[in-house]
């Protein structure tokens, strides 16, 4: 695990999340604990990816996965170029058919399979 690492943390981490979180690592705290479980700093984040809370979590690090690819949406501001079509009515359209605007992409992230040590 490493600064940055977006987490979904389940109850098999621990038995407080019955509600699955995400979480953004900071560091791993450096407390003496039970074999197997760890201290993480960080924060938790919503489905688009922006901090909620600052927390520290007690969880087992064996059972700590990656978020899903599809768990996070970036907003991504596409632009749309107009286009003359020949025989129209209209002199000019976006060349996606659309206004232009903000359109969600799925983020990819690695699949969720336990953290390597």
């Amino acid at each position: 695990m490493k600064a940055g690492d977006l987490l979904h943390v389940t109850r098999a981490a621990s038995p407080q999340f019955v509600r699955p979180i995400f979480f953004r690592l900071i560091r791993e705290l450096d407390w003496t604990t039970y074999d197997g479980w760890v201290w993480l700093d960080g924060y938790q984040v919503d489905e688009r990816g922006d901090a909620t809370a600052r927390r520290s979590i007690f969880v087992r690090r064996a059972a700590l996965c990656p978020a899903p690819g599809r768990s996070l949406q970036i907003l991504v501001p596409i632009r749309h170029r107009s286009v003359r079509v020949p025989g129209s009515s209209s002199s000019a359209r976006s060349v996606d058919g659309a206004a232009g605007g903000v359109d969600a992409v799925d983020r990819t992230d690695a699949a969720a399979q336990p953290l390597q040590q």
